[in-house]
């Protein structure tokens, strides 16, 4: 995963274009099943209409006096403005600070800065950068343009024996930032190939990688009654290759099976956040609006927004690490162990099952026999009534999902429960 990170780092992306398009057949070649769905520029999707592709070749402002070139694109595309319009101009550098975007609480970062839906020109830098310009008339150019074109996205269906699916998504329109947002997709796309390798599943699954907000609504104009008919829960994978943090946020219901599945995940580990819909960031927006209402969660490890990284080139290679990146693919591998071999629990016993003669519980009975392992198999069974699945178990036993799998694979080898 750090590899393809590393190969995707350089590439100059935004919500349309050529740099989406090369992030986009880099995924498509480890996973063919990844197709292609493109929307042409103005068509209207929803509220919105699909904007202009955009294309970029060079920025940068050269220092007449001392023939010195600064904020120069070619070695950072963060210091232009995301969809910046193209500019050739003279000006002095008292008028060209007021198109400089800077970040003055990180002095040191040069910010993300977007400009989708407004024309406007300008450049990014970091405070201190800004400020040792040496003063003079400078050359402005920005190299960029505007076209007719379309907005593209890719969508991977995994078939299984049932027509209920499981939903993965992240976003590909951000450029040279490694947490945010390439460790989402490179995590995305290694569950799709870990979902390959299981052959024949018993659940459907769904891969989308798209721009955010934007490439969302468009994909949902498509998608959005067969989502409704088929999804069992959704999760949007953002900022997942960086710090030791595990973050859920929540459905707007806080109470949908993506949020049983997470909170089960995760709740063995050593930090655990969870925030509620209130502090919603990414396509879950999209996804559990009010009139498309899926039960999608967010997942991250430290929340977007939330490491002082964040939309800046400060967020680079050397912030993610394939460790981190691996820990997240995993606890995606036990949700969907989960549903494929434990989901739904039914006892196969009238009343309580005679543990003893199967050597599951202690022959000496006592005020303290029960010891915790034994009590939490035999809560485990209490709940396994064929209706409550291993997530609303594990929220009810307040038990991690580890335990709860321990737990079930011990029931099935002595024929005690059985998985529907």
């Amino acid at each position: 995963m750090f590899k393809n990170l590393k190969i995707l780092f350089p590439i100059c992306r935004s919500i349309t274009g050529n740099g989406l398009r090369k992030t986009i057949k880099f995924f498509q070649s480890i996973n063919p099943e990844f197709k292609l769905i493109s929307f042409k520029s103005g068509k209207k999707v929803f509220d919105w209409h699909v904007p202009d592709e955009w294309s970029i070749k060079d920025a940068f402002i050269y220092h007449i006096k001392t023939k010195k070139k600064y904020l120069e694109f070619k070695k950072n595309n963060l210091h232009v403005l995301n969809y910046s319009t193209s500019v050739n101009l003279k000006m002095s550098k008292k008028n060209l600070i007021k198109f400089i975007y800077t970040d003055k609480k990180n002095r040191n970062a040069i910010p993300f800065v977007t400009s989708y839906y407004k024309k406007r020109w300008g450049f990014c830098a970091s405070e201190k950068q800004k400020v040792s310009l040496p003063n003079g008339n400078y050359k402005v150019l920005i190299d960029s343009n505007f076209k007719k074109g379309k907005l593209d996205l890719v969508e991977a269906y995994i078939k299984g024996k049932k027509k209920e699916e499981i939903f993965f998504t992240s976003y590909i329109c951000h450029p040279s930032m490694a947490n945010n947002e390439l460790s989402g997709p490179v995590v995305v796309n290694e569950i799709l190939s870990e979902i390959k390798k299981l052959n024949k599943t018993k659940f459907s699954y769904r891969f989308v990688l798209a721009p955010e907000t934007i490439g969302s609504i468009c994909y949902l104009t498509k998608r959005l009654k067969l989502l409704k008919k088929r999804m069992l829960c959704g999760f949007v994978v953002s900022c997942v290759g960086a710090k030791d943090d595990y973050s859920l946020i929540k459905s707007p219901s806080g109470n949908n099976l993506s949020d049983h599945a997470l909170t089960a995940e995760l709740r063995d580990k050593k930090k655990f956040n969870i925030y509620s819909y209130l502090e919603r960031g990414s396509d879950e927006r999209q996804y559990c609006s009010p009139n498309v209402d899926l039960p999608v969660s967010g997942f991250c490890r430290t929340k977007y927004g939330k490491f002082k990284e964040y939309h800046t080139h400060l967020d680079n290679l050397n912030f993610v690490k394939e460790k981190t990146l691996r820990e997240s693919v995993n606890v995606f591998k036990n949700i969907i162990f989960s549903f494929e071999k434990h989901f739904i629990p039914k006892s196969l016993t009238i009343c309580e099952p005679f543990m003893t003669k199967r050597s599951l519980y202690p022959t000496v009975s006592s005020r303290d026999h029960r010891e915790r392992n034994i009590q939490n198999m035999m809560d485990y069974i209490a709940y396994s009534n064929g209706k409550r699945n291993i997530f609303e178990i594990s929220k009810i036993l307040k038990l991690s999902l580890k335990d709860c799998l321990e737990i079930s694979e011990k029931l099935i080898k002595n024929k005690l429960i059985k998985i529907s």
